[in-house]
């Protein structure tokens, strides 16, 4: 990662870095320069704050005025090897609800803040601890739900993301700085790439960007989960299969038509592949205007799925509307209700059978799922995933470099096409949150050793 200057705040933030609730312990954490002026104020044991060796705990109390609200152990970690790039003190209490929060409050009356939502972290960035990427790291860290997209998070958090974006970037600003060095000082004999040489630099480029696009659905689903939608007739079973794949009661599950009005939504880790799955309303022909509404909600649903798994009751006969609703994305047939008799409708119809009541099939239905999201690539089996906002940002450099392509061919000016490899050099940089035009300077005068 690049170099950047430290914009230290000179405020001291404070805030309670664990869970609301009951448990056994509770910290609260200062970050700032007056951290440690905090911490003297209101620790007493036998050194303060400000005289312990960085990263040893030490025990004493907390004190407000003569008064002693908790026995603590406290350990600080001064600049710039913190957390945060600054001098941080972190306090381990009782947990509970009043001990962290009054100790919190004691913080704030010495002078600190209360910090902003991600304000560490965020300082961590700005102090040049890590870049964008592996700030946003953290928040895939805490919300992992499976062991591959744990291991995504933590190996993003290593930097592997970052430097593969700035690699790119350092491409790009030798492209740039190349480029602008053979229009501002042409009189220094600096011979610019043109023609195939310049194009194969920059097909390089595009290459690696495109290579990190398309990771961009694998982001998804390792962050998001692989999306399985639940539809069909109403009363076929599907808040049933909701629930027994949950193996608690989510949805509402009634013998009367139509319950289910709007979607519903819950997460599982099926065998270590995170799932989505979505709850929807039936599908039929109604003059209610609230299940219309959840019927349209359910075409929005299946639209945006990677999996569509169709519910039907085998003990019905098949709806008439039955054969429009099979071309679906990663389609999978579940008849429902095999602790009844089968209609006659279904004898000749391939599908998994399965019963809610019972569990019949369930195990099986679960097995399809996993063979389905391998079968149409859906399982991310790399760690290497960019997010939503990372594809935008790499999305407009590739347009950007295109136009520079597209530029080459028709044979223009360097002028011409200098702004679009700009461009596409301030989108990448945004993903790992440097934008730094004076390094395109040191690599102009560095690399063509200009000013002798």
């Amino acid at each position: 990662m690049a170099s950047r200057p430290a914009r230290v705040a000179a405020d001291t933030i404070a805030a309670i870095s664990t869970p609301p609730g009951e448990g056994a312990i509770a910290m609260v954490r200062l970050s700032g320069k007056g951290a440690l002026r905090v911490a003297d104020s209101l620790f007493r044991g036998a050194l303060p704050p400000s005289q312990f060796p960085a990263r040893l705990q030490h025990f004493g109390a907390i004190m407000d005025g003569p008064v002693a609200v908790d026995e603590v152990l406290i350990s600080v970690h001064r600049t710039p090897a913190s957390y945060t790039g600054e001098d941080v003190v972190e306090i381990s209490c009782h947990g509970g609800t009043l001990i962290p929060a009054r100790i919190l409050k004691l913080c704030l009356g010495c002078g600190a803040r209360a910090a902003r939502p991600g304000e560490f972290t965020e300082r961590a960035f700005l102090n040049g601890k890590m870049d964008l990427t592996q700030a946003e790291a953290v928040i895939d860290l805490i919300r992992a739900r499976t062991d591959l997209a744990l291991r995504s998070a933590a190996e993003q958090l290593e930097g592997n993301l970052g430097r593969a974006v700035a690699s790119i970037r350092d491409d790009l600003v030798a492209l740039t700085a190349h480029v602008e060095a053979s229009m501002d000082f042409a009189d220094e004999d600096i011979a610019p790439d043109e023609g195939d040489k310049l194009r194969a630099r920059l097909a390089s480029i595009s290459q690696k960007i495109s290579a990190l696009l398309a990771t961009a659905d694998r982001g998804r689903i390792l962050r998001e989960g692989v999306r399985v939608v639940l539809f069909g007739p109403t009363n076929a079973g599907k808040s049933s299969l909701l629930n027994r794949l949950l193996g608690f009661d989510r949805a509402i599950v009634s013998e009367s038509h139509g319950t289910t009005r709007d979607t519903v939504e819950e997460a599982i880790n099926l065998r270590g592949i995170a799932v989505r799955l979505f709850d929807t309303a039936g599908l039929r022909e109604t003059g209610d205007a609230v299940e219309r509404a959840g019927i349209a909600r359910t075409e929005q649903s299946l639209q945006k799925a990677d999996l569509s798994v169709h519910v039907a009751d085998r003990s019905m006969p098949r709806p008439t509307e039955f054969g429009t609703w099979q071309n679906r994305n990663g389609h999978i047939l579940v008849l429902n209700k095999s602790d009844l008799p089968e209609h006659c409708d279904w004898k000749t119809t391939e599908a998994l059978r399965i019963s809610c009541v019972s569990g019949e099939g369930i195990t099986q239905f679960e097995d399809e799922i996993v063979a389905r999201v391998g079968r149409e690539n859906l399982q991310a089996e790399s760690t290497v995933a960019i997010n939503t906002r990372h594809r935008d940002c790499l999305r407009r450099a590739l347009e950007a470099c295109v136009r520079v392509n597209d530029a080459l061919t028709a044979g223009v000016t360097p002028d011409c096409y200098a702004v679009d490899i700009k461009q596409a050099l301030t989108a990448v940089g945004e993903v790992i949150g440097t934008v730094d035009h004076e390094q395109i300077l040191d690599s102009v005068f560095g690399q063509f050793c200009i000013g002798k």
